[in-house]
């Protein structure tokens, strides 16, 4: 029998290595793998398997909890508090006597407070409802008003043609509809005299007065003394026009 050379090469400190007559199988890489015992666990997702037209496809399918109201057939309770298309009151009623009346109005039966005891519903045409549920909540989205908040930063010791700069920059601002937020920056010995930078802030809160209004007074904020102006609010009025009289 042959010996492969790995097997009977000796090492002189340690000695002849022993040779034994077991072999291992090598295994195959294209022989199927043994089937590991799977482990339960409820955050994995559940696997389907789909057909089509002869070839399958593994589809991985995931609980879902529903955010929607329970209707009609779905109200598993023996008793509700019925309110009336209306808002009328109508009583405790059984969930039969309740899906007949819906059935008759033509109406759903809407689960509105689940939580109470009986839950309560009310007859409604819940299509209908989720239409106009989803209109305002697309005009309300449309009438948010976006705050913008800029920055304007100044020097207690500033001259009149930089003053006048940033003034510029803070009327525009204004006139654009947005938050101002006017930074008084105090350095070394600058510190010890905050008054100047509170009438820097009054000087210019008075400039643009016919803008906007101080929103935060002045007030200090470490080595800065912070004021911010928010612009008026523009009243649009509607002319009406004039109609001659013969």
């Amino acid at each position: 029998m042959l010996i492969p050379w790995g097997l009977c090469h000796t090492d002189p400190a340690v000695g002849p290595a022993e040779v034994s007559d077991e072999v291992t199988p090598l295994r195959n890489p294209n022989s199927p793998q043994p089937e590991q015992p799977a482990t339960p666990n409820s955050s994995i997702p559940t696997a389907a398997t789909e057909n089509h037209g002869g070839s399958s496809s593994t589809v991985f399918q995931e609980d879902s909890i529903s955010v929607e109201p329970r209707i009609n057939d779905r109200i598993r309770v023996p008793e509700i508090r019925l309110v009336g298309a209306a808002g009328e009151q109508i009583g405790i009623v059984t969930i039969g006597e309740a899906l007949r009346m819906a059935q008759e109005a033509d109406l759903d039966l809407v689960e509105v407070a689940p939580d109470a005891r009986p839950p309560v519903c009310k007859l409604m045409d819940y299509g209908k409802f989720k239409y106009e549920s989803a209109q305002k909540a697309r005009e309300a989205r449309r009438n948010q008003v976006l705050t913008v908040i800029k920055e304007m930063k100044l020097r207690p010791k500033i001259d009149a043609h930089d003053y006048e700069t940033k003034k510029g920059h803070v009327v525009r601002f204004l006139k654009a509809g947005d938050k101002v937020k006017v930074t008084i920056m105090f350095r070394g010995r600058e510190q010890s005299r905050p008054e100047l930078g509170f009438r820097l802030l009054q000087r210019l809160s008075a400039d643009v007065a016919e803008l906007g209004f101080v929103e935060s007074a002045p007030k200090q904020d470490g080595r800065n003394m912070i004021m911010v102006l928010a612009p008026h609010k523009q009243v649009k009025t509607r002319q009406t026009p004039a109609v001659a009289v013969s």
